[in-house]
């Protein structure tokens, strides 16, 4: 079996699933178990702009974000260094 997995060139096929769910139009990652994510899906507003991430690194990579509410400290730390820059 494979899975379609999302880098920074753009998908490709993984003979392992990925450990991160992300949001194609948010540009947004987290963890699989995220209760927000669980929730959109729930209601039918998230699956099909799904993606998928080996890593945190390879999400980065891609152009993501992480999610606040999940990963908080990586979201503190990417929203400190955003901020950085801008200033």
């Amino acid at each position: 079996m494979t899975h379609r997995l999302l880098g920074a060139d753009g998908p490709y096929d993984s003979p392992t699933p990925g450990t991160l769910g992300g949001h194609r139009r948010l540009r947004i990652y987290g963890r699989l178990d995220c209760p927000s994510a669980l929730r959109r899906l729930a209601r039918g507003q998230y699956a099909r702009h799904r993606v998928f991430f080996a890593d945190e690194a390879t999400a980065r990579a891609a152009g993501y974000r992480p999610c606040a509410r999940c990963l908080p400290e990586a979201y503190r730390v990417w929203a400190g260094n955003r901020h950085r820059s801008v200033t």
